[in-house]
């Protein structure tokens, strides 16, 4: 089977993934994308972002915690939460509602909204970010008189490497 009949390897972690790629072209597209707006990515703000690139499941602001106490750094629980909330705001991670969790964007400082497919089985979640499904959730609520500012869709399923 060739390349152009698995369209998710582009999007989903897969085997032979080169993961510190990942994580070095994450961080350097964040210090990059702060630089330009004049954000501040603090020491704190750095690490939480790495901790959530650790690798492509989603992570919650306790276990994000729990690594930062491992490595003997005293954070509290609002500390980790501005941090994760300074990195909302920059577009460099995304919120998913079902799990009170957030991951890496794939996209950082690219206008728009997402779609995230959720492995059950692995618990690793790929950003779609198909202009599409976007399209459509627009039509269909301006059709119902309703303006989109932003949304995102999690769907659970399956990944390529567990099915």
């Amino acid at each position: 089977m060739s390349d152009d009949t698995r369209p998710w390897e582009g999007i989903f972690p897969h085997r032979d993934h080169d993961h510190l790629r990942c994580v070095t072209d994450a961080m350097a597209d964040a210090a990059r994308l702060c630089r330009a707006r004049g954000a501040r990515l603090t020491t704190l703000r750095t690490r939480v972002l790495e901790i959530v690139w650790q690798n492509h499941k989603p992570m919650g602001a306790y276990d994000i915690l729990a690594v930062l106490a491992a490595e003997g750094r005293s954070a509290a629980p609002p500390t980790v939460y501005r941090a994760l909330e300074f990195l909302l705001e920059q577009g460099l991670v995304h919120r998913l509602s079902s799990l009170n969790a957030v991951v890496g964007c794939s996209r950082p400082g690219h206008a728009g909204c997402g779609q995230f497919l959720i492995c059950r089985s692995c618990g690793n979640a790929a950003e779609l970010n198909d202009s599409a499904v976007e399209r459509a959730i627009t039509r269909s609520a301006a059709s119902q008189g309703f303006a989109v500012q932003a949304h995102s869709v999690e769907i659970s399923g399956v990944c390529p490497d567990c099915r």
